[in-house]
């Protein structure tokens, strides 16, 4: 059931001076995607807002993608 947002599930996570917020949203004709946003509080006291979207049928990619770079990261 989509929030008010148009979210199917939505998760956020506070990273010391940087908030992510995991979204699954839904397009008009049934797509689903992921949207991913790094929001930040810049010394103006502006917030800044990047996002990335990934649609369902690259999620498997992009997880593969992900986890190949946690694994370097890791081993590093």
């Amino acid at each position: 059931m989509k929030d008010d947002f148009g979210s199917l599930y939505s998760k956020r996570i506070i990273a010391g001076s940087r908030t992510y917020f995991f979204d699954v949203k839904e397009t008009g004709d049934g797509v689903k995607y992921l949207t991913i946003t790094e929001s930040r509080k810049m010394d103006d006291g502006e917030f800044r807002r990047e996002r990335i979207f990934i649609f369902e049928e690259y999620i498997d990619l992009f997880i593969q993608g992900l986890m190949n770079a946690v694994d370097f990261t890791k081993k590093q």
